[in-house]
């Protein structure tokens, strides 16, 4: 069993990661922003007061460009209601702004499907 650095995180190759999500979240279990899993978010070009810790960090340059938060969860590999603890923290501070999927949005519409099916193979 190897360990590796990937960056920011540290990973086991059986294991997964090796901090815990509720460390990430520092234990909190619900985020401030209503968010779903098809939210767009959407990085808004202000600076953060203050250092970002390496999650919140990792998780604004995934906003770079307009992206879901089941992505975001998928590229973090991390739970989704982790995810989106870090991103409404990331609102909260004003750098990513989010919008709910159009309640219209046909949720059977096989591109949508696809792309929910192809975060959570990213994610395995």
């Amino acid at each position: 069993m190897s360990v590796l650095d990937t960056g920011e995180h540290w990973f086991d190759d059986a294991a997964g990661r090796l901090i815990r999500p509720y460390t990430i979240s520092n234990g909190r279990t619900e985020p401030t922003t209503r968010m779903e899993l098809l939210s767009m978010v959407i990085a808004t070009g202000r600076q953060p007061h203050g250092q970002l810790g390496p999650e919140h960090a990792q998780a604004l340059r995934l906003c770079g460009s307009v992206t879901t938060v089941a992505e975001v969860a998928a590229r973090l590999r991390l739970p989704a209601v982790v995810t989106k603890i870090l991103l409404s923290d990331l609102v909260d501070w004003g750098v990513v702004d989010t919008h709910a999927p159009d309640p219209m949005a046909d949720l059977t519409d096989l591109t949508v499907l696809e792309t929910i099916l192809n975060a959570l193979e990213r994610r395995i």
